[in-house]
């Protein structure tokens, strides 16, 4: 894509950010048929065997990462009780953001063919490396894919800190609403608090009363990570060092873990509560892609390529780009709308988003295209 956002059938508004479908809407035929051409989709998809597992990709890329942790721990010791350490944090973070990705990829069955032994991977590498409830993560996640960008379902644009669509501005503190008024801007100096907000979260969740599968195996698995992370930091440093190092441990995690997540969905068409819409266009239109190389699949963990992923969650993580043209040429075919823009253009996007909603209090940011396919 070179660089440059494509928008397929779609503009945005200068003012608000809604994306519309430019010239003629999607033909009427395509409207009720929307099941019928999902699976006219994932047959040609099935048939050129891109739904096929990768387990051996997989197996391959944590023994890579276990080998670079491993080095850094090698690295940790040698160097003792200085500040030098810092500078392995950001690797560190690195390491548990790759490993958060295949947990990701893991719960979503793309490694094995067996369910369970996709769960037992998934919890061990989410609970018991990256050290976030497994349960937490999988509930919450859940409702993001059956419902993207879907106000009153999708906890990912229910915000405390950030307002993602005009009506979340109102009623808040005058101080809140300064902030929100220019959220754009304070977006990235936040996402060096995601890490923390995540752990705090999984932590909650943890320690609260709501039922929970498997709670139990969670909390261990979190509570022994972290015992033997603070434990080696502990063995090397300085309880002064071992603070700073988990603070820039987090905060590049957060930048890491937050900014793969948020190019994908903001800025992007939000549903009203109630909203219907067939799964093609759901997920289709509240999606964005982000154009580029290795390097973008690599720090986004795949996720740059998010229509095809919320369009086939179980497909392996390096079979993404390739369905990326069929997916692309067939919403093209029938009217639907898909996003892609550049890895700055979709950052760019972001802030313009969170800034003009920040400003806009009670603009409309609804979808009309939703409007016009709702059943």
């Amino acid at each position: 894509m070179n660089g440059h956002t494509v928008e397929t059938h779609l503009t945005r508004s200068p003012e608000t950010g809604t994306l519309t479908p430019a010239g003629a809407e999607p033909r009427p035929a395509a409207r009720p048929q929307g099941a019928k051409l999902y699976q006219a989709l994932a047959q040609q998809v099935r048939e050129r065997g891109l739904m096929r597992r990768r387990p051996g990709w997989y197996v391959l890329r944590a023994a890579a990462l276990l080998a670079v942790l491993g080095a850094v721990a090698v690295a940790s010791w040698n160097l003792g009780d200085t500040w030098w350490q810092l500078l392995l944090a950001p690797v560190v973070a690195v390491v548990v953001s790759q490993v958060a990705f295949l947990g990701h990829d893991a719960a979503h069955q793309q490694v094995f063919g067996s369910p369970r032994a996709n769960e037992v991977a998934a919890r061990g590498l989410a609970s018991g490396w990256a050290g976030l409830s497994y349960g937490w993560w999988l509930g919450k996640h859940g409702v993001h894919h059956s419902a993207p960008n879907q106000r009153g379902r999708d906890t990912d644009i229910e915000s405390k800190a950030l307002a993602f669509y005009p009506e979340a501005v109102e009623g808040k503190s005058r101080l809140h609403a300064w902030l929100l008024r220019r959220q754009g801007f304070l977006f990235f100096p936040l996402l060096l608090l995601e890490g923390l907000n995540l752990h705090v979260d999984s932590a909650r969740n943890l320690t609260s009363r709501a039922p929970r599968p498997r709670r139990a195996v969670d909390i261990s698995l979190v509570v022994v990570r972290w015992a033997l992370y603070l434990a080696f930091a502990g063995a090397v440093m300085s309880p002064l060092k071992v603070l700073a190092f988990v603070a820039v441990d987090l905060a590049c995690f957060g930048v890491l873990l937050g900014g793969a997540f948020a190019p994908n969905h903001t800025g992007m068409p939000i549903l009203a509560r109630g909203a219907k819409l067939d799964f093609l266009h759901r997920q289709v239109t509240s999606s964005r892609n982000v154009s580029g190389g290795w390097w973008v699949d690599l720090v986004m963990g795949g996720l740059n390529h998010q229509v095809e992923h919320h369009l086939f969650p179980s497909m392996p993580r390096p079979t993404l780009r390739k369905v990326r043209p069929i997916v692309r040429d067939f919403c093209a075919g029938h009217g639907i709308p898909y996003t892609e823009t550049s890895f700055v253009g979709a950052f760019r996007a972001v802030v313009v988003h969170l800034n003009t909603v920040g400003l806009a209090g009670r603009r409309d940011n609804s979808c009309p295209l939703a409007a016009q396919l709702r059943s």
